[in-house]
């Protein structure tokens, strides 16, 4: 390993391979002791006890193992935990452990700092969009929950921002998160969510990786959802109907459909009819969400009544339907409610049923 080499912003999003190249090590087992250690939550040099020494110091004076940290962390008595990720620019994302009724964790993480899809209901569409995040910062957010809550069971990718326009970098940080030598884990325990770009879809079934999909559809009407949701206007109902077809087939794998439900604006007879005239001969399952509150915006969290109705309509028509509980509403960290404040804070979280649950 050459001391001229110039320094690398963090060791995070690569590969053994890459470490290998990067470093200019001269034994590739080092790389994966390396890897390893880093999976293993290892976050200083000096905890990487089978490295040689003088590896080691100098590996600390040029090659970080992270480029983010850690800048909030709020706590929900009943387990929700959401963290505010700086990063190196002075940036911040945010990401939030989710959990299921029977006590899986699933870390749910931010791809982009900002989201550009201006979805009317959600906060962070309205906060405006910076940039894509790399792999090794979305990596990063995975296992800074682990560092504060042990051992996770999911990741999802439904944090701040859209995944389908930072394809790339999901595909890198799922490599480097299931790789065997390292954290190793499934890829049936991995979910990327869109708003409903068409072409991202059909791109993560003909290339992969082999992972779940969750599609944000929150109604089937093509006039309200073009006002709801800009994404339809250049990738319409018809369009996304198709590309979750060719998913499901070329994938063999369910998906699901995300609704967020706000009271008196997608919640009546015409609106159940029209999502299950969409659904209807897909291979997909329906979660909904009553629409967590942001006073900024001019929406109503339906009450239980109305969502149970709703819900009662969809099962008539013969769909595959979970309602989704809130819970952390101390701490934020809720679809839709992610990057409310400069600071990070929110003021609801959202803990989901399991969503690899056949």
């Amino acid at each position: 390993m050459s001391d001229s080499l110039p320094p690398i912003k963090a060791l995070s999003g690569m590969l053994p391979e890459e470490l290998f190249s990067s470093l200019e090590l001269d034994k590739k087992f080092r790389a994966k002791q390396i890897f390893k250690w880093i999976a293993d939550g290892a976050r200083t040099y000096g905890a990487m006890t089978n490295l040689p020494l003088a590896m080691r110091e100098g590996l600390t004076a040029r090659a970080p193992l992270f480029s983010t940290s850690v800048t909030a962390a709020l706590r929900d008595p009943d387990g929700t935990v959401k963290l505010q990720i700086g990063l190196d620019d002075g940036n911040a994302v945010e990401t939030v452990l989710l959990t299921d009724s029977a006590g899986r964790k699933t870390a749910c993480v931010s791809c982009q700092v900002g989201c550009p899809m201006g979805c009317a209901f959600c906060q962070t569409g309205h906060i405006g969009y910076a940039r894509n995040l790399d792999a090794g910062e979305i990596v990063e957010q995975f296992f800074h929950l682990e560092d504060e809550v042990g051992r996770l069971d999911n990741i999802v990718f439904m944090g701040m921002g859209e995944p389908m326009l930072n394809l790339g970098a999901i595909r890198k940080a799922i490599a480097v998160l299931t790789e065997p030598e390292g954290r190793g884990l499934s890829r049936r325990r991995i979910t990327v969510s869109t708003a409903g770009i068409c072409a991202g879809i059909r791109s993560l079934a003909d290339e992969g990786p082999d992972v779940r999909l969750a599609v944000s559809l929150t109604t089937a009407d093509p006039a309200l959802r073009d006002k709801l949701m800009p994404v339809n206007v250049g990738n319409p109902l018809g369009k996304l109907r198709e590309a979750i077809a060719y998913f499901s087939e070329k994938t063999g794998r369910r998906v699901t459909l995300e609704a967020a439900l706000m009271s008196g604006v997608n919640t009546d007879e015409a609106h159940a009819r029209q999502m299950a005239d969409f659904a209807r001969g897909l291979n997909v399952h329906i979660n909904l969400i009553p629409w967590n509150p942001v006073e900024t915006l001019p929406f109503d969290t339906p009450k239980g009544a109305e969502t149970r109705e709703f819900l009662g309509k969809l099962e008539r028509y013969g769909l595959n339907v979970t309602l989704r509980t809130r819970r952390g509403e101390k701490i934020g960290g809720a679809c839709g409610q992610l990057g409310k404040s400069a600071a990070g804070l929110a003021e609801s979280a959202l803990s989901v049923d399991d969503p690899w649950e056949d």
